[in-house]
């Protein structure tokens, strides 16, 4: 019987994942320090000790492998003995990678299980993809056609190794073309610019928006034509004084208090990777008679993709994603997290957040 389970869709190819899994050095960095035994490469040891719902070091052995498919550990944590299985298996976007431990020997209180359980969780979707995003910059990509397109970016020398003259040439050529094409865009834009702009000055800021009963800094001054009145306009003027209408102030229908008893929400970005980032959403139903259903809708920068979520039915519709749910029950909060895969490396934070049409706080 499966006890703890974990997984999480991964924008990279499963060879790449797969080195990720059975690397020590990569290891280490993202789930625990990791030792191999001296005269058994079949072994590990993970320093686990301290780890959320980890009692002490764990003596892992590799009982089978397929890769990049398949990889089955038999598992030693003091008196407890479990099997962890990692299946990788292929998706449209690169690959989804579920992990499966069971106990064979021992027991597990409630407890250790779940932040076990979740301690995976949050290493899968928060420190894999990072390292994952790292490796995509050591190598380029060139097997297109038989993994989806990941980070294919030129490999950065760490270890002070010059290219070979092959590969200079080939970054070389690749940096040419990326000129040149950025070279026939600006040309293009410049070709669409007004004929009669003046290219020297530089653009004006856009003024802010106009507000009720503000008058705009930029607009020209109102000039009064004056002329010498003459003497029977100013008789008239003296004799009998002009009668000025009162503005009356317009009657505006003031809108209607927010009611307390609205669902609320607020978001925080949990995790930050190279390429994307993990968001959380908390959902508060405030004292009332009775459950309240809810819509949550994030907006994303222009290529986010969510990759995984929890806690909520979800779709996603360009830059919007739709979250639905069960209805949350007075008095208690329902939490929803996602991880987002970004190509623009300085976004961490969606463009927008609203519940049923009120905005979420911490953006």
């Amino acid at each position: 019987m499966i006890e703890i389970s974990a997984q999480v869709d991964l924008s990279h190819p499963s060879d790449r994942v797969w080195q990720a899994l059975t690397n020590p050095q990569l290891l280490s960095r993202w789930f625990t320090e990791t030792e191999t035994v001296a005269q058994a490469p079949q072994r590990l040891l993970l320093h686990t000790a301290g780890l959320p719902g980890f009692h002490a070091a764990v003596d892992a052995e590799v009982t089978d492998q397929r890769a990049p498919e398949l990889l089955v550990l038999q598992c030693q944590e003091g008196d407890r003995r479990t099997q962890l299985t990692c299946t990788i298996t292929r998706t449209a976007d690169g690959c989804r990678l579920s992990v499966e431990e069971t106990m064979e020997h021992g027991t597990w209180p409630a407890e250790d299980r779940d932040h076990r359980e979740r301690y995976y969780q949050q290493t899968l979707t928060g420190r894999l993809p990072a390292i994952l995003d790292w490796l995509a910059f050591q190598q380029v990509d060139l097997r297109r056609g038989e993994d989806p397109p990941t980070a294919e970016l030129p490999a950065i020398v760490l270890s002070g190794r010059v290219p070979a003259p092959a590969d200079r040439r080939r970054r070389l050529a690749i940096a040419a073309a990326v000129t040149a094409a950025t070279l026939a865009t600006g040309a293009a834009l410049w070709a669409l610019l007004p004929g009669d702009a003046d290219q020297t000055a530089a653009p004006a800021p856009l003024p802010p928006p106009p507000t009720a009963g503000a008058t705009s800094d930029n607009a020209a001054p109102r000039t009064t034509r004056s002329s010498r009145p003459s003497s029977a306009a100013a008789a008239r003027s003296t004799a009998r004084p002009s009668r000025t209408p009162t503005a009356t102030p317009s009657r505006t229908p003031t809108s209607a208090a927010p009611s307390a008893a609205a669902m609320t929400a607020r978001y925080e970005t949990t995790a930050t990777r190279i390429f994307g980032y993990s968001g959380q959403v908390v959902l508060d139903n405030p004292d009332g008679p009775a459950a309240k259903s809810w819509t949550l809708v994030v907006t994303l920068a222009e290529g986010g993709t969510v990759t995984n979520a929890q806690g909520a039915n979800w779709q996603q519709d360009g830059q919007a994603v739709t979250f639905t749910g069960a209805p949350v029950p007075a008095g208690q909060s329902q939490t929803i997290t996602f991880d987002v895969r970004n190509p623009d490396p300085r976004t961490k934070a969606p463009e927008g957040c609203t519940i049923d049409g009120t905005p979420c706080t911490g953006l």
